[in-house]
């Protein structure tokens, strides 16, 4: 059999490759791309897309019981697993269909095998053919990671399998204190289930602001969710139809399921990488230069597999700025600094830019403005929650440099307040938009007195 060619090889069918693989053929290349399980990647498939679906079902319980103090007599709702999980599934097989169809439309060639490198400038499919390439683009995420080897780990499910339950757990003990722990305690106790979050650090979403990361916490409680932190899960025993959990501490918890969402490691294992030589960088990811380009001439990686930044936006980016590098003739970089990004906990969260503590170790002088309410909407509702605003400012030039948002659309208001702090807008600025009243979105243009403000000397 004769070896085929083409100028771009990509492995990995997600956003980023998927991304990649277009605007190159865009630009006149002969593209192939593998893909050993289904079109779309994590995102679409098994991350934010089903994700915000289901978040969006937890919400309606809340929904139902605010409507009361608006009027409305409602009967008992009833929620139907299975019908959400249908229905799920039937809009991300659209979207995959969706993602294929683009593919085919850029003349686009798709294998639905897994590839790995053979060399510098060749993959092998799993199939036992070889491709020559004269360019090869690894972008193949990132996969859960569930830490030590501890007893019972087999019984342990990730978000992966957490879209495909057969049942809503009544009881479901989740260890983690990031984006994925923290949405799906939201959607699980918005559904109806008992839950409890075991986390062993001090605090919830590390690496937000203190401020943001206590707000979200205190609301969580609120909601009926148990947070433990500073302990993590030691072993898991079955017990009858259930699970017997037990802590770091001793204690010990009954549940239906067990959720690690202890991060995702960039997915390496198995490419060929080492053969190829491809370098690994001390974060676990591929290392790449600001064009994506690996230590290899040749084989360039975007995405989650370089654990830059772990964001699908942020992806698609790298891999349109690859394809117009490559084959456009437009050497482009990605700005990964002050990138918005979202967390869809209840309530939500968003963010970008410096957190109050960032801003004073890099900054010399910092004016902290912060307001903490009841949404209107929790009034007739007689619900007991609170939303959340912070602006980071640089006291010397004016500039926010950080905006923390906890509360209702916090992530379609940050995408907005992104765009600003991009810009470098000045605190003056914000002051100077008329407020649109009434909304939560006012606050940012209203907060005039300073909660906190630090100083110090320049260095020597």
């Amino acid at each position: 059999m004769s070896e085929r060619s083409v100028d771009l090889f990509v492995i990995g069918a997600g956003s980023g490759g998927v991304r990649a693989a277009r605007i190159a053929s865009s630009h006149g290349a002969r593209v192939m791309v593998a893909e050993e399980y289904r079109v779309g990647g994590t995102c679409v498939i098994r991350g934010c897309v089903p994700k915000k679906l289901l978040v969006y079902a937890s919400r309606f319980r809340e929904e139902f019981e605010d409507a009361a103090g608006y009027g409305w007599s409602l009967g008992k709702p009833v929620f139907d697993w299975a019908t959400l999980i249908a229905n799920k599934d039937r809009e991300i097989a659209r979207l995959e269909a969706a993602y294929t169809s683009t593919l085919d439309r850029f003349k686009v060639e798709l294998v639905k095998s897994r590839a790995v490198l053979d060399g510098p400038g060749a993959v092998k499919l799993a199939t036992g053919e070889r491709i020559a390439a004269k360019h090869i683009l690894i972008a193949t995420g990132g996969w859960p990671y569930h830490g030590d080897d501890i007893p019972g780990i087999e019984h342990v499910i990730s978000s992966n399998e957490a879209f495909h339950l057969k049942t809503l757990p009544k009881r479901i003990v989740i260890q983690g204190g990031g984006y994925i722990a923290v949405e799906f305690a939201g959607v699980f106790a918005g559904l109806g289930s008992e839950v409890t979050l075991v986390y062993r650090g001090e605090n919830i979403l590390r690496g937000f602001d203190d401020d943001v990361r206590e707000h979200l916490r205190n609301e969580m409680v609120k909601r009926g969710i148990t947070i433990t932190c500073g302990h993590t899960v030691a072993a898991i025993e079955t017990a009858g139809n259930e699970y017997r959990v037990r802590l770091s501490d001793g204690s010990e918890l009954a549940a239906d399921k067990v959720m690690f969402a202890t991060g995702r490691r960039p997915n390496v294992k198995g490419l060929g990488l080492e053969s190829a030589g491809v370098k690994i960088a001390s974060n676990g990811g591929i290392a790449v230069d600001q064009y994506s380009r690996t230590s290899v001439a040749g084989i360039y990686a975007v995405g989650d597999v370089t654990n830059r930044i772990n964001l699908t936006p942020v992806a698609i980016r790298e891999g349109h700025a690859f394809a117009d590098t490559v084959f456009g003739n437009r050497p482009t970089t990605v700005d990964h600094s002050n990138v918005p990004t979202a967390v869809f906990s209840e309530p939500e969260v968003g963010v970008i830019g410096l957190t109050e503590a960032e801003a004073v170790k890099e900054l010399r002088v910092v004016d902290i403005y912060k307001t903490s309410f009841r949404p209107m909407k929790a009034t007739l509702a007689g619900r007991d929650t609170r939303s959340f605003y912070k602006l980071v400012v640089d006291g010397e030039s004016g500039r926010v440099v950080g905006c923390h948002i906890v509360g209702p659309d916090a992530g379609e208001l940050i995408q907005v307040i992104g765009i600003a702090v991009k810009m470098k807008a000045t605190k003056a600025e914000f002051d100077a938009v008329m407020a649109v009243h009434p909304t939560a979105a006012e606050e940012l243009v209203t907060m005039r007195e300073k909660a906190m403000s630090y100083g110090r000397e320049a260095a020597e």
